[in-house]
């Protein structure tokens, strides 16, 4: 398959960078004491936790950022669109950063106000949106993810510009806040994006955007080299700075590839993460009582006896499967 042995590479640079800037990065925040502050209507038992470093997402950050450039910057098929969802990607991130350096560092507990947070998610979708449409002609039509197996090239449909523009940024503002409410347990977030990252290098390569392929591949070596400092016992938290950027690159790639529908069945874990936050406030604002013993779902389960650990594994093998069944979606796809 064509660019795969740069999607390797890409892999592989994202990954030792990762591995290597740990031991520099994490005592750095140490000692300017950039540490979590655990909610205390949160479980119990993470406040242990409390004075962890977090803005531990800069490490990946940068394995994806040194990865992407140095791929990027040679012949590359599709590589527009790689450096489009490499930007987008470092864009959340920075919103993210910014969001994690009020909180830690100015000790302004809410960070950035959510309007605040909300108008540079939006300013970065709504480019992405123009750019992928009008500059790399990527068109506004979508096709149904599995109508492969009922008609060869698939069923799309064709909404248009203003219905695609409004689309474009629910998907990518849905999956950065999704990954974020899924950063709650040590190695949850991190581990689960692996495989969902990994998912979007196969329809990537398999729709000809290498580029992005390159991208979301560092993707998946970041988030796997920082598990070794983030899983449990955690020794450092992604913050925002990470769940954004993993979330909107994501997202960007779902633009590109034209897998916006399939990401909601790949990113299974991170929708059902996001549902049981809605459903959980819906039911206590209108009937007083709560569906989950908390929420996000992780929670859950945590206070239902699970350990930590247990939970994460089987939060990760969710993401597996939901990966694997999203990947059968672009099945005879045109």
């Amino acid at each position: 398959m064509m660019g795969t042995s740069q999607v390797w590479l890409a892999f592989g640079i994202s990954l030792l960078t990762t591995i290597l800037l740990g031991p520099l990065i994490i005592p750095a925040l140490r000692r300017l004491k950039f540490g979590q502050t655990i909610r205390v209507e949160g479980p119990a038992r993470h406040m242990a936790k409390s004075g962890t470093p977090t803005m531990g997402g800069l490490l990946f950050l940068i394995g994806i950022g040194v990865a992407g450039v140095a791929l990027l910057s040679g012949p590359v098929q599709g590589r527009a669109e790689g450096w489009i969802v490499l930007a987008v990607t470092m864009g959340y991130g920075l919103i993210g950063f910014i969001d994690d350096f009020i909180k830690v560092v100015l000790k302004r507990n809410l960070g950035l106000k959510g309007r605040e947070k909300l108008l540079g998610q939006l300013i970065i979708a709504a480019v992405l949106a123009v750019v992928v449409v009008f500059k790399l002609g990527r068109g506004t039509d979508y096709v149904i993810p599995f109508s492969g197996f009922i008609s060869p090239g698939g069923i799309g449909f064709d909404p248009g510009w203003w219905p695609f523009f409004g689309l474009t940024v629910l998907v990518l503002l849905a999956a950065s806040n999704a990954v974020n409410l899924t950063d709650g347990l040590d190695g949850l977030a991190a581990g689960a994006t692996v495989f969902t990252s990994a998912a979007f290098v196969l329809l990537s390569l398999v729709t000809g955007k290498v580029g992005t392929a390159i991208v979301l591949a560092a993707v998946t070596g970041g988030c796997l080299g920082f598990l070794v400092y983030n899983r449990h016992p955690a020794k450092v938290f992604m913050g925002d700075t990470g769940s954004l950027a993993l979330g909107g690159a994501l997202g960007a790639a779902a633009v590109v590839t034209r897998n916006e529908l399939l990401l909601l069945v790949i990113g299974g874990l991170y929708v059902l993460e996001t549902l049981s936050v809605i459903i959980q406030v819906i039911s206590f604002k209108t009937t007083g009582k709560r569906i989950f013993r908390m929420s996000p779902l992780h929670h859950h389960f945590e206070l239902s006896g699970w350990s930590e650990i247990r939970v994460v594994l089987t939060f990760w093998l969710l993401s597996f499967l939901f990966s694997a069944v999203g990947i059968l979606g672009i099945y005879r796809l045109g």
